[in-house]
């Protein structure tokens, strides 16, 4: 099964403060059990080590719609996850869940994500997937910095103010093969994906397979 690919070069964005009031409420409740972005393994700091990732979701019309973004740290590649049932935790646990599982071993490290509260069921996840969860500081997306860059990339295709779940995974897919498709000054030129794929060979294992 193929995965979404999504990220092309460009700076980290500024969030408007609209972006951040809407980030705010979706954090007001707490999330129990969280583990801290301090407790996160050191090796993910330094992006050297694959299989950190990092998460959120871009919001569309009202907040009542979304898509769901996961960005691996060190080679920059991206997988969009559609949320055709919603956002609320469950339905996020459950997409973000089938997403994972498509991932190779080799990239199932840990996931740092904000405190918003889709990811109420971040126990769940990681029962399913093996996948370690931490959380940022409040109101810290510079925490999560290549994640926060490729949601701002995602607005040139998913305008503010429209309904995301009108969107497949295919749509999500297409999308994300080209954004993912061009070279990055911070890969040596080298797309995401080339990277990964890149990755992936030298460091392969008995039935695990490529990513393309």
């Amino acid at each position: 099964r193929e995965l979404a690919q999504a990220l092309r070069t460009g700076r980290a964005l500024r969030i408007p403060r609209a972006r951040a009031r809407a980030r705010q409420r979706r954090s007001g409740a707490r999330i129990r059990d969280m583990a801290n972005i301090s407790q996160r393994p050191a090796e993910a700091a330094d992006r050297a080590v694959p299989g950190h990732w990092e998460g959120d979701l871009v919001l569309g019309k009202d907040n009542k719609s979304a898509i769901g973004t996961l960005v691996e740290r060190s080679t920059r590649f991206a997988v969009l996850v559609a949320l055709p049932h919603g956002r609320d935790a469950a339905a996020v646990a459950t997409a973000m869940t089938e997403a994972i599982q498509t991932l190779p071993p080799l990239l199932l490290r840990s996931l740092t994500w904000d405190q918003g509260t889709e990811m109420a069921h971040h126990k769940t996840i990681t029962l399913d997937t093996g996948l370690e969860i931490y959380f940022c500081d409040p109101h810290s997306p510079w925490q999560r910095g290549s994640n926060e860059n490729t949601n701002g990339l995602l607005r040139q295709y998913f305008p503010k103010g429209t309904d995301l779940s009108r969107h497949t995974t295919d749509d999500l897919a297409r999308v994300a093969a080209e954004l993912n498709g061009r070279p990055r000054e911070t890969l040596g030129w080298h797309t995401p994906a080339e990277t990964l794929a890149r990755l992936l060979s030298h460091q392969q294992t008995p039935g695990v397979a490529t990513t393309t």
